[in-house]
């Protein structure tokens, strides 16, 4: 009996073939024949299709870009980021949904692309959407329901370049007019926001269990960058935090009195509101941890220790607040002076201590 060929092996009543695609992956499909004589030029054919560089065809080949969120949006609902993916994968399924994934062209998402910046988005917005697309089919490679060479055409789309010099932050009046403005169950989300410098879904989804009030810090296991975070407490945001009524049968800080759940996009229009009471425009929530790190650096603080209480991961997003401290480099100088001539000066003891006088130089008290 002649030698069984490598690569050729039955599942019940038809043969299967084995071979490596071109990222030498191992490549399992069905023959679709109980003929071994078939099952063998059909898996000649794949070997020779890979060696001259054409993509064979995979068994899914009409498997959908509707079909693959599906499996892709189970698979993410691990991560933080899944709220913010799902959203965005159904504007993504609302134009490509009952595409084929073979059928992905660079052209096709450049083109999308476009689409979007005409319609105003900003590159930033589009950014993500792309982002997604190319995360997306790095998985369905991953899962083999989609070839590297589909991969290779959604990834020589380039992000747009975006704008990342916008920096608003408010000033000290500025700050005191939204909190004043702000309605009841606003203002200790807004006062949190400004004194802890947290992203806004660290805000939000605060936990009593993520504040030691004994020894004066808000604990963060789960952030962007996936590093924990410590952040001190100062007396205006111990104030704002003291004052909530705590709910033992429910875990957040901050939510939704209607609903019993925590707030996402919905006090938006309350935020709105207070920013035109207080007459304050061009504004967004999360300006308010610009205004945090700004302010901060105004003061005198250096920016490694920035970095470290709005939880960046290196100095490059820190440093775009760098060019607020030139100011006070006067202010350094004089420090040296008088530590050279044995005059004594402050310096301060603690980042708490830091954070508390951050509070009172920006007049930022809780009212």
């Amino acid at each position: 009996m002649a030698r069984r060929l490598r690569g050729l092996y039955r599942r019940g009543r038809l043969w299967w073939i084995c071979y490596r695609g071109f990222d030498g992956g191992v490549i399992r499909e069905s023959a679709k024949t109980d003929n071994y004589d078939e099952a063998v030029q059909f898996l000649l054919k794949r070997k020779a299709d890979i060696g001259s560089g054409r993509n064979p065809e995979i068994a899914k080949s009409n498997y959908s870009f509707n079909d693959l969120s599906i499996d892709y949006l189970k698979w993410a609902q691990r991560q933080k980021s899944f709220r913010d993916k799902g959203y965005i994968i159904n504007q993504l399924s609302e134009v490509f949904g009952f595409l084929p994934l073979k059928g992905f062209t660079t052209m096709m998402i450049e083109q999308f692309q476009t689409q979007k910046l005409e319609q105003g988005l900003k590159p930033a917005t589009v950014n993500r959407s792309i982002a997604v697309i190319k995360h997306i089919f790095t998985k369905a490679v991953d899962w083999r329901v989609v070839y590297t060479e589909v991969l290779s055409r959604v990834r020589k789309v380039k992000l747009l370049p975006e704008n990342n010099r916008r920096l608003r932050y408010l000033s000290k009046e500025e700050c005191q007019s939204l909190i004043n403005a702000c309605d009841s169950h606003l203002k200790p989300i807004v006062i949190t926001a400004i004194h802890s410098g947290m992203r806004k879904s660290e805000v939000l989804g605060l936990l009593w269990d993520n504040i030691d009030f004994n020894h004066g810090f808000i604990l963060l296991d789960k952030t962007k960058n996936g590093e924990r975070k410590e952040i001190p407490i100062n007396d205006s945001l111990r104030k704002a935090l003291k004052g909530i009524l705590r709910r033992l049968d429910n875990p957040y800080v901050f939510y939704n009195p209607d609903t019993d759940k925590p707030y996402r996009n919905d006090f938006k229009r309350s935020f709105n509101s207070a920013l035109r009471r207080a007459g304050i425009k061009d504004f967004k929530f999360h300006d308010l941890r610009h205004t945090f790190a700004s302010h901060l650096i105004m003061a005198g603080v250096d920016i490694t220790t920035v970095k470290e209480l709005l939880g960046h991961k290196t100095l490059t997003m820190t440093l775009r607040y760098a060019h607020l401290a030139p100011s006070h480099k006067v202010k350094a100088m004089k420090i040296l002076d008088t530590t050279i001539n044995g005059e004594k000066t402050s310096y301060f003891d603690s980042t708490s201590q830091l954070l508390h006088n951050f509070a009172i130089s920006g007049g930022m008290d809780v009212r």
